[in-house]
């Protein structure tokens, strides 16, 4: 695989990773979800081309950061499930990143137009 090729893959996972976590936080704003939910929420309509075990592992990293808080549930169709939501700090992050979102989506415009 040539420079150009590596330096674009590597770009890519890059952008689709910052993405997914905006879209989890975006998704879990405004209700709880447990994590096979929200994986399986991506794998049906994202097209973030995310591989086994990626939204667990981004949400134990923004529980870590204490963006997001777990609670267990009894479940009806198995064992108990995960829960996460966002927590004030969250919130907030999330303001933030929407905001900064929007803003490079601006640029990116006008730059696209030249």
């Amino acid at each position: 695989m040539d420079a150009d090729a590596e330096f674009f893959r590597t770009w890519v996972s890059q952008i689709r990773k910052g993405l997914l976590v905006l879209s989890i936080l975006n998704d879990i704003r405004n209700r709880r979800m447990y994590g096979y939910e929200i994986e399986r929420k991506f794998r049906k309509s994202y097209g973030l081309l995310i591989s086994d075990g990626t939204i667990y592992q981004i949400l134990k990293r923004l529980r870590q950061h204490h963006i997001v808080t777990t609670t267990k549930t009894k479940s009806p169709d198995g064992p108990p499930r995960k829960y996460y939501e966002l927590t004030k700090t969250g919130q907030e992050t999330l303001a933030q990143m929407n905001a900064y979102w929007q803003a490079i989506l601006k640029q990116t415009k006008s730059v696209e137009k030249g």
